[in-house]
């Protein structure tokens, strides 16, 4: 039974219609304007603040219950970022405070402009190994630690910008190139680097390679074996790195303990700090002074003009763009988990508004941290106030209790930085990749393997580069399959998938699985014909009916450009050499439309076209079954 129906051509649009659809679906996917329809003007207004500020919409609803839970992830939280950032600031190769200077302004920034509620705001390992790497690439922080710092505060400036400017323009699409597989090899290499940097802290050697690449790392570590390593300091260390770690494992067994994880690495500054203090073991090995007092301006520091405006550019676009992805995934996990939505480009405004402000009060790039997001999520917060809680504590932190960590060893936060970076090390998820899709897994180990062997911005490269290798390959070679008749049924199906579907004598029935374009016209005609002449090849062998219609399925191509229409009036006089007719069934609206334009339609004739792969042969295949 045929459907009777023809296929239909759509309305033609004119060409500003058209155009403005295409912007609308590349920019405004998520139809950020349908709230204000029909709305008076102060309505209206209320709600555009709304978006830029959605503290403006959830605190009406705010109350002391919920506070209850924020005060309690806040105080979890700065227990944890504390220890935590004076350990990133090493990463980052700046003053210990700076890392607290960036868990003081940017979470007060976010609390107001993010959409996030469970996201933990501060710096992060990932972002603070990549700018120490690529700063001292262009000044030396020891010899010259002023520059370095204004360097640092430069590349924040513009980390901000681009991340403001992604948002603001809508160009959030930009970081899906990054691949989820790819950000797990990039993570899981970056923690091992990140890990084996704290060597230097953990075994106490006084002269460390400024390299990240493992063989250094490693000629670095045996190099000073028998005269560099410094035993106290191991078992101080090891002992400590194993208290962390059952705490982390007794955090993940039982949910309701998740706290001990949480406190662990402040407990074991406070105890090392003390041991420290009263054994007046602070000649080596010790964190130098933290200055007191809160963050002093630094706009006048940031590099407007001069060599090094360009440098801190580059370094802070790249810097923006690891901290917007890290950031929009945790940001997305956790919303997915609370049942809420996050509007990414929203959140890339807040982000880059916050690090823009931050530059300009002596911090360094903050994004999104995942083990803190996640102590936040399970220690019950329900609005961003759990950062502004944060935030508060750091604070007091810095106006008061600063001078004492001076006691802190380094031991210490090497061992914290260590267990903090081996939760980044998702190998469930690698092997999950490895299972699904082996493309995917070859680009999760070139990023892997490129942070691990050369540097965290080749390992980037390589992500960006495999997954785009990825995406072109997918383009330029899609898959086209055979259809044969499902026993009974009109339907027709993949023979590969559906091994009892039958194909039909005298005809050829092909599905492209993709658009076809320039990139890859060429390609589908060849593999069309391909299977056109396999399949006459096995005919000769078997004796059976010689093909005289070739049916090119095309529900799949969303659509053609003027090469693809090309490739098939190719394959049109192709066939007609052969004297085999060349039948489509099912093109959608736009490539009817584009094929009608490009007269192709009359070439093949309108009575090739059909609305199903049933219908046409139920019109051809009668013929070539009285010729046989």
């Amino acid at each position: 039974m045929g459907s009777g129906y023809k296929v239909g051509v759509p309305p033609k649009k004119n060409l500003f219609a058209e155009f403005s659809d295409a912007v609308k679906e590349t920019f405004f996917a998520d139809d950020p304007l349908r709230q204000y329809k029909d709305l008076p003007k102060s309505k209206k207004i209320w709600l555009g603040l709304q978006h830029v500020f959605p503290v403006l919409d959830w605190s009406r609803k705010y109350s002391l219950g919920k506070f209850k839970g924020d005060l309690i992830a806040g105080l979890t939280i700065a227990s944890l970022c504390i220890p935590q950032d004076i350990g990133y600031s090493k990463l980052a190769n700046l003053p210990a405070e700076v890392g607290l200077y960036s868990s003081f302004v940017p979470p007060l920034i976010y609390a107001v402009m993010g959409s996030s509620r469970d996201i933990a705001i501060g710096p992060v390992a990932v972002v603070s190994l990549l700018l120490g790497t690529l700063l001292q690439n262009e000044i030396d922080p020891k010899t010259h630690p002023q520059e370095y710092s204004r360097l640092a505060f430069t590349a924040t400036f513009f980390a901000g910008v681009t991340q403001a400017a992604l948002g603001f323009f809508r160009l959030g699409f930009i970081i899906e190139f990054l691949s989820h597989a790819a950000i797990i090899g990039f993570m899981a290499g970056a923690a091992i680097t990140i890990a084996l940097q704290q060597l230097k802290g953990f075994l106490g050697i006084a002269n460390f390679t400024k390299k990240t690449d493992i063989v250094s790392v490693m000629k670095s570590v045996w190099g000073n074996v028998h005269h560099g390593w410094n035993w106290q300091t191991i078992l101080i260390g090891a002992s400590f790195l194993a208290f962390l770690l059952v705490a982390k494992y007794i955090g993940k067994k039982n949910k309701k303990l998740f706290w001990v994880s949480a406190i662990a690495p402040l407990i074991s500054v406070i105890i090392s700090t003390f041991f420290v203090y009263i054994t007046h073991a602070d000649k080596h090995g010790v964190v130098k002074n933290i200055k007191k007092g809160i963050n002093p301006p630094s706009a006048s520091l940031i590099y407007f003009t001069g060599p090094y405006l360009s440098t801190g550019f580059r370094i802070g676009a790249v810097a923006g763009m690891i901290g917007l992805t890290e950031a929009i995934a945790i940001g997305r996990t956790f919303a997915a988990l609370k049942d809420y939505q996050i509007d990414g480009n929203k959140e890339m405004v807040a982000l880059g508004t916050m690090n823009i402000v931050g530059s300009m009060t002596s911090c360094y790039v903050a994004t999104g941290s995942f083990s803190r997001s996640a102590v936040n999520y399970m220690a019950g917060c329900e609005t961003a106030v759990a950062n502004v809680v944060m935030s508060t504590v750091v604070m007091l932190t810095l106006l008061l209790i600063t001078p004492l960590f001076k006691y802190t060893p380094n031991a210490i936060l090497s061992s914290i930085i260590i267990s903090a970076v081996l939760g980044l090390i998702d190998y469930e998820s690698a092997y999950l990749i490895w299972k699904v899709d082996k493309l995917d897994f070859l680009a999760c180990l070139g990023a892997f393997f490129g942070v691990i062997f050369s540097s965290v911005e080749y390992g980037l490269l390589i992500a960006v580069a495999i997954s785009l290798a990825k995406i072109l390959l997918q383009v330029t070679r899609p898959r086209t399959a055979l259809l044969g008749n499902l026993p009974r049924t009109t339907i027709y199906r993949n023979v590969e998938q559906y091994p009892d579907a039958t194909k039909v004598p005298g005809v050829l029935i092909v599905r492209v699985d993709s658009a076809i374009y320039f990139t890859n016209s060429n390609y589908v005609k060849e593999r069309i014909l391909r299977w056109l002449r396999d399949e006459e090849e096995q005919q000769q062998d078997q004796k059976l009916t010689k093909i005289e219609f070739l049916i090119v399925e095309l529900s799949p191509v969303i659509d053609i450009d003027t090469s693809g229409i090309h490739a098939l009036e190719e394959l049109l006089k192709a066939l007609e050499k052969r004297k085999i007719q060349l039948v489509l069934a099912n093109p959608g609206p736009v490539v009817i439309q584009k094929l009608r334009s490009a007269k192709f339609t009359d070439l093949i004739g309108e009575d090739k076209i059909f609305l199903t792969v049933g219908d046409a042969v139920k019109k051809y295949a009668p013929r070539v079954v009285e010729n046989v």
